[in-house]
């Protein structure tokens, strides 16, 4: 059984020096996961790693800390292990609100029993911004659904969410004017039901599956 870990390290703002910190986690056979810059100075820059290691954990701390374009490494949790998996809602600022509240109350009732779920939002309207902001969830970090509310959205957003259900990601939609509602997983009429069913849809503890449904508005 591989284990998986994450890594904050400070590394010297110099090329090849993330090159050094990969290549020993690939004599250990780690596969890297997520990496990410955190902070980048003019000589350091804080990187973050999650990496799947199928031996000791220790050894491979210790060879990175050995590179003298290391300055500090630190063990932490994953993130999935922290915030989990994560329910993106976006659209006009009043029904993104109504969504959360019923994505929160359910993510809260699912964590108390150990789930782990986060719930980012992002009030936002116009075509072209909410279609670029579509084809970009499935590039953020542990994002397993997408909730999108308002009032009226279609063309290029009805594109944008096709591509990202090809690519696996859950797509919810208010039941709205426009396009978009009939390229969604899934139309819920109330908000509040819709951030409801995101959270369960995704959850370990339910056994709600949108796959399972007869029917797919509400």
């Amino acid at each position: 059984m591989s284990n998986k870990t994450g890594f904050t390290i400070q590394i010297r703002s110099e090329i090849g020096a993330l090159h050094q910190v990969t290549g020993v986690i690939a004599r250990h056979e780690g596969n890297i996961t997520l990496v990410e810059i955190v902070d980048r100075q003019p000589e350091i820059e804080l990187t973050y790693l999650e990496v799947e290691l199928p031996g000791d954990i220790e050894a491979l701390r210790a060879e990175i800390e050995a590179l003298s374009v290391v300055q500090s490494l630190e063990s932490v949790k994953t993130l999935l292990q922290i915030y989990g998996k994560r329910i993106i809602i976006m659209g006009g600022g009043a029904q993104v609100g109504q969504v959360a509240i019923g994505a929160i109350s359910e993510a809260d009732r699912h964590n108390i029993r150990g789930e782990h779920i986060s719930v980012d939002t992002m009030p936002l309207v116009g075509e072209a911004p909410l279609a670029d902001a579509v084809r970009a969830v499935p590039r953020l970090p542990r994002a397993k659904v997408l909730v999108l509310a308002g009032a009226l959205m279609g063309g290029e957003i009805e594109h944008a969410v096709r591509e990202v259900r090809e690519k696996g990601l859950i797509v919810i939609s208010l039941n709205m004017a426009g396009s978009v509602p009939e390229a969604a997983d899934l139309v819920v009429t109330d908000p509040v039901q819709a951030g409801v069913m995101a959270v369960m849809s995704i959850a370990d503890t339910a056994k709600f599956r949108i796959d399972r449904l007869t029917r797919r508005v509400f």
